[in-house]
């Protein structure tokens, strides 16, 4: 695959080699360090394309890596995967950069977007709040997924209330390393998108899709 774009603008071939008649663009945001690119690597079902750097002691100086010591790379423009969703719907994941520096990127990528993904890491909360302001400005469905990192499990009450969500925004616990749990959040933001759809007060018209 050269690029996301070529490949996104291509009739997609599913896993029985059919081409699939439509492909809708999911998006998968958060803050810096909280498994963005690992989520999107561990449901893809082709090599991902990722353009992940390693970081070095200059751009210490400029991202806070307090909180995510032992981390290595770190993306610095998207990821890209892709999973079929049956013969005729495939799904393109766009993981965004998490830092900062990079937000700027983001209005772009949300553009046409179906849905989106806030992955979130309960220890930094407070790090997810641009992702949420953003989509909810752009006017994307999206559902919050709080990644597994090994330590003390917040309340979903919690959660929701320091993220001062919507009731009808979906909450869900995953590991982004697991390529079942990756699964359940994808499954549980289309039902989300398909739900906003199908309530007479929403748009009724699928967002048109336009990829970075």
């Amino acid at each position: 695959m050269d690029s996301a774009t070529s490949d996104a603008r291509t009739p997609a071939r599913t896993p029985l080699g059919a081409t699939a008649d439509q492909g809708f663009k999911i998006v998968v945001v958060g803050g810096f360090g909280v498994g963005k690119t690992t989520l999107v690597r561990s449901v893809s079902e082709i090599r991902p394309l990722n353009t992940e750097e390693t970081m070095t002691q200059a751009g210490a100086t400029v991202d806070d890596i307090r909180q995510v010591r032992g981390k290595s790379g770190t993306t610095v423009a998207f990821d890209f995967g892709r999973i079929s969703l049956d013969a005729r719907n495939v799904l393109y994941l766009f993981g965004a950069p998490g830092q900062e520096r990079f937000w700027f990127l983001w209005d772009r990528l949300f553009s046409g977007t179906l849905g989106a993904v806030v992955l979130v890491d309960t220890r930094r909360i407070d790090d997810s709040w641009y992702a949420i302001d953003r989509l909810e400005h752009h006017g994307t469905p999206f559902i919050v997924a709080c990644n597994d990192f090994g330590g003390p499990v917040r309340a979903g009450a919690d959660v929701r209330e320091a993220l001062d969500l919507d009731p009808q925004v979906p909450l869900v616990d995953c590991d982004a390393r697991s390529r079942e749990s990756g699964k359940q959040v994808l499954i549980t933001l289309v039902q989300h998108v398909k739900n906003r759809y199908a309530d007479p007060s929403a748009r009724t018209v699928l967002p048109r899709q336009e990829f970075v």
